[in-house]
């Protein structure tokens, strides 16, 4: 299958971080191990017969299908399972809409409980700069959280994302929500010993420079 879908082969390591695209085999352990605190777009429909953590894990599945059916390199997202100590603790999705010529990526993760504190969340988001401002040549990277997500926000704060901005939005439960947004630049990158593996045969799938 790399043969036909190189993505798969693509690396991004660390410190003892490392992140790799999502495949199949992976979804029923990283949907059993979603957090609870994992939230989802509110705009996707919520099945009556299922509980909420039944719905969460389907969506979760959904999304990672949706995003290899609909791959197309102006707009992709990629899921990035994401490996420490060799165990999948989380994953790192990373989205590039009309990328190359807007060249602004965005992004969204999750960590299970038991890792959380552990410099993992700071790890794997740094590997996923590097390599958006690194080989795939983004101008901007951009982010956000609720105002109460104490610890996402701190990872952006820590990488070097500046605030943004404040929206509102609806969420699942219908109740108003703020979301903090944040953008970093190319410029403002300061960069990091990440390595990069397995790049140059998914150069085309993302429309980056040659």
């Amino acid at each position: 299958m790399d043969e036909y879908w190189p993505l798969f082969g693509l690396r991004l390591a660390f410190r003892d971080v490392v992140l790799r695209p999502m495949r199949e085999d992976d979804l029923p352990h990283l949907a059993a191990a979603l957090p609870d605190d994992v939230g989802h777009d509110p705009r996707l429909a919520l099945f009556a017969s299922q509980d909420m953590a039944a719905n969460e894990r389907r969506l979760f599945c959904q999304g990672y299908w949706k995003a290899l059916g609909t791959w197309d390199p102006e707009s992709w997202v990629l899921h990035f399972a994401v490996a420490y100590s060799d165990e999948l603790v989380g994953v790192q999705t990373l989205e590039g809409d009309n990328f190359p010529r807007l060249r602004t990526v965005d992004s969204a993760s999750w960590l299970i409980r038991e890792v959380r504190g552990r410099g993992v969340g700071v790890a794997m988001r740094t590997a996923m700069l590097q390599f958006a401002f690194g080989p795939l040549g983004a101008a901007a990277a951009i982010t956000s959280a609720t105002v109460t997500n104490a610890a996402s926000l701190g990872v952006s704060r820590r990488v070097g994302y500046s605030e943004n901005g404040v929206s509102r939005i609806v969420d699942t439960g219908g109740d108003v929500a703020e979301l903090q947004h944040f953008r970093l630049t190319a410029d403002q990158w300061t960069g990091a010993d990440v390595t990069i593996d397995g790049f140059d045969p998914c150069r085309p799938w993302f429309g980056a420079p040659g």
